[in-house]
C-alpha cells in the first residue's frame, strides 16, 4: 500500500447548507436555514469529521445561515477550532474568496464557507469547467464540502495547480470520492 503524499495546501470549500426563503421585511443577511438545511449542516460537519478534516483555520461569511452552517463543525471539530468571520464572504465578490485563499496559502489548511455563485465560481476556476462539469454536472449545492488539494501553495500571479481529492453531499446516498 502506498503512502498518500500530502498536498502543499488543502482548501475546503463548504457552500452554506439549505436556507429559507426571507420573511417579509427580513434582509437577506438574517436568513436562517430551514430545517433540511440544518440536518444538513450537522450531516456533513459529521462526515467531515469521520473523514479526519480539520483545518487550520474556518472563514466564515458573517450572513446568518453560513454562521449556523459553521456551528456544527465547531461542536464536532472542538471548541478550540479557528473559527473567523468575514463580512467580505457574504459581500465579496469570487476574486475576494481567491484573495483570501492567497492571503491564508502560509497554512497547510483552509475551509471558506460561504455563498453561490461565489463558491461555485472559485470551484471552476480551480478545477476548470470540464473537470466542476463532470463532478456537479447541475451546479454547486447547499452544504456540500469541497477538498482540493494544491501542488503548491496558491499566490497571487501564480498559474493555481488544484486536483479535486473529495466532494463530500449532505446526503449520504450522494456522498463520495472523486
Amino acid at each position: 500500500m502506498q503512502d498518500r503524499v500530502a498536498p502543499a495546501f488543502r482548501l475546503f470549500l463548504l457552500r452554506h447548507a439549505r436556507s429559507g426563503w426571507a420573511l417579509p421585511g427580513q434582509r437577506d443577511f438574517d436568513r436562517t436555514l430551514d430545517d433540511i438545511g440544518y440536518a444538513e449542516a450537522e450531516l456533513i460537519a459529521q462526515s467531515a469529521a469521520d473523514q479526519d478534516i480539520r483545518p487550520d483555520l474556518i472563514l466564515c461569511s458573517t450572513a446568518v445561515r453560513c454562521r449556523q452552517t459553521a456551528e456544527p463543525f465547531r461542536r464536532t471539530l472542538g471548541e478550540d477550532i479557528d473559527l473567523r468571520y468575514i463580512d467580505a464572504l457574504y459581500t465579496g465578490s469570487m476574486n475576494v474568496y481567491a484573495e483570501l485563499l492567497e492571503a491564508n496559502s502560509s497554512l497547510s489548511s483552509l475551509m471558506l464557507i460561504g455563498h453561490n455563485p461565489m463558491i461555485e465560481e472559485l470551484f471552476r476556476r480551480l478545477l476548470g469547467d470540464e473537470a466542476a462539469d463532470r463532478v456537479l454536472a447541475v451546479g454547486y449545492p447547499p452544504a456540500a464540502l469541497a477538498v482540493i488539494d494544491f501542488s503548491a501553495p496558491p499566490s497571487a500571479g501564480a498559474r493555481w495547480l488544484a486536483t479535486l481529492s473529495t466532494l463530500l453531499l449532505a446526503a449520504p446516498e450522494e456522498s463520495g470520492r472523486t
